[in-house]
Parts: structure tokens; C-alpha cells; sequence
């Protein structure tokens, strides 16, 4: 059986079954938070858990290194929509200890690409576009670094306001236990002095 079908037959169940009734919610976030998170497998279930979080508690933003790479990118975007339509009153950016964006290495991400059947051809064309496929598939060399660049971004959003703390932390991936690194509300503090 495919993954697709395996996913489609249990949810069948689980409609019919009506288990989905223990997660009803609204849209609006209950701990009025929003958090930008590391797609890592190990946080899927962990995260939530170690920060008390439950269905409807907080908007979760997912991507690779909880990277803000971009200020007016889709991350970027989400959590400007969270705070100013969906009442989020605070942000966390929480990376994670063992990173696969720590170090990352833009070649041999291409070469994995090429081997998955991506021609020279188009990497050719991307880099004649101004595409820096380098540039764009990099990392950080640390954690802290990624979400310290990140918590700046935001903090510094010229559309978000300037007493919107913004948290960094970061969770280690085998524990739960929450490092943290940014206090949004020290530096909401010292804005205003």
C-alpha cells in the first residue's frame, strides 16, 4: 500500500469515528503566541509538550532552522498575520540543538539534487537568473547564530510594533529542555529606556 492510501483509509477512520472532536479550537491562538519552529522530526510532538502547548494554544510556523531569510518573505509574513489578525501578542523562535541547517553545504545539496534527476542545465539557468542557489541553500554555523539572526529580523520588522516581545530560544532535541537565549520582554525594556 502507498503512504498516500495508508494516510487516506486512517482518516477515514478517524473522521468516522469522530476522534477529531477532541481537537476543535478557533483560529485564534489561546496563549495569544506564535511560534517559528524547526521542521525537525524530533520537535513534531516534543515541542509542543515541552512547552505545555495544546491544540489551539499557538500559531506554529515550521521551516528549515526556524530561519527568518527574508523580512518580507512567507515566514515573515505569516507571523505579521498572526499578530495583527489573529491576536498573537508575542514571538518565539525556537531552533533546536543538532541542526541539519548547522554547516549546511550548499554543494552537496546540489550534487543530492542532480542525483534525483536536476540537470546542470537548470542549475545553469538558476545561477544565470540571479539565483545564487549557494547563498540560498546555506545555514548557520550555529544555532544560537540562526536564531539570534532570526529574533533580530523580526524584533526590527518595520511592520511589526516595536513592543511585540520577541523570544529566542532553543531546545534540545533529546530532553526538551528550553535554553533561553532572546527575553523578548529585556528587550522590549530596554526600547523604552
Amino acid at each position: 500500500m502507498s503512504l498516500v492510501n495508508e494516510i487516506l483509509n486512517y482518516n477515514e477512520e478517524f473522521v468516522e469515528t469522530q476522534r477529531y472532536k477532541e481537537f476543535l479550537t478557533t483560529k485564534f491562538p489561546d496563549k495569544r503566541m506564535v511560534v517559528l519552529t524547526c521542521m525537525d522530526t524530533r520537535l513534531v510532538e516534543l515541542l509542543p509538550k515541552a512547552m505545555n502547548l495544546h491544540n489551539g494554544d499557538a500559531k506554529i510556523i515550521k521551516n528549515a532552522g526556524a530561519i527568518v531569510s527574508h523580512p518580507f518573505g512567507s515566514i515573515m509574513r505569516s507571523i505579521v498575520v498572526a499578530v495583527y489578525e489573529l491576536d498573537a501578542d508575542e514571538v518565539f523562535v525556537i531552533g533546536h540543538y543538532d541542526c541539519g541547517m548547522t554547516g549546511l553545504n550548499s554543494d552537496h545539496v546540489i550534487a543530492n539534487a542532480k542525483k534525483r534527476g536536476i540537470s546542470d542545465d537548470v542549475i545553469a539557468t538558476l545561477g544565470h537568473s540571479g539565483i545564487n542557489l549557494s547563498r540560498w541553500l546555506t545555514g548557520f554555523e550555529h544555532v544560537r547564530e540562526g536564531i539570534e539572526k532570526s529574533v533580530n529580523i523580526i524584533r526590527n520588522h518595520p511592520l511589526l510594533p516595536k513592543n511585540l516581545p520577541v523570544h529566542g530560544l532553543i531546545i534540545d532535541p533529546q530532553t526538551g529542555r528550553l535554553d533561553l537565549i532572546e527575553d523578548g520582554y529585556q528587550a522590549v525594556d530596554e526600547s523604552h529606556t
